[in-house]
């Protein structure tokens, strides 16, 4: 089994969407693959109750109880790769989890590691990315599925979803459209891969 440990930090939307394509589409009957947890860095995120709703498994690792990114990212490591089996080590989604990883981390699940930016990459990487494009006078803006490298918000490109700003754009109402795009887009890439991994 195929096991797709998902991480957040908040209300998981982009979770709720891949745990449902994943149901949907079946994805444990065609290729073996289930979320099988979801981890945050928060104990208030509330995304969190919804995946227990769901039989997933969930844990918490307060980044605050560690003394340094590394040791963080190393007690993050122990509990996903838990999950390892056999035949496969875990897939590692990254849905709005709000940490930067750590070098370490990062090539630990090279290849397996994939983040969601809500930005047309390599546009603003980083944070405020709506306001950015909106002040920058774009007229379309989207979101990325990329896998994650040592450099922040420049891994591979898996997929990309076109918006348009609209004239009356608020970064608030452009974040609502994009993220429509989000919930579309990063299952089809976490399913593309998926079938990538089973043919190697």
């Amino acid at each position: 089994m195929k096991n797709i440990i998902i991480l957040i930090s908040g209300g998981g939307s982009n979770m709720a969407a891949i745990v449902q394509a994943a149901q949907q589409d079946r994805w444990a009957e065609r290729y073996g693959a289930r979320v099988a947890a979801v981890i945050s860095n928060k104990a208030d995120a509330t995304g969190l109750q919804w995946a227990a709703g769901q039989g997933i498994a969930t844990a918490v690792l307060d980044h605050k109880a560690y003394a340094s990114r590394e040791d963080f990212d190393a007690a993050l490591m122990q509990v996903i790769d838990d999950y390892a089996t056999p035949e496969s080590p875990p897939l590692v989604v990254l849905a709005g989890f709000m940490r930067i990883l750590t070098p370490g981390f990062v090539a630990h699940y090279a290849g397996r590691l994939l983040n969601i930016h809500p930005s047309l990459l390599p546009a603003f990487a980083g944070l405020n990315t709506h306001a950015r494009a909106i002040a920058a006078g774009c007229k379309f803006a989207g979101a990325t599925v990329h896998l994650v490298t040592a450099e922040l918000d420049h891994g591979p490109i898996l997929a990309q979803a076109v918006v348009p700003v609209l004239p009356a754009d608020t970064p608030e109402s452009l974040a609502q459209r994009v993220l429509s795009q989000e919930h579309r887009i990063y299952p089809e890439a976490i399913e593309r891969l998926i079938v990538d991994l089973l043919q190697k």
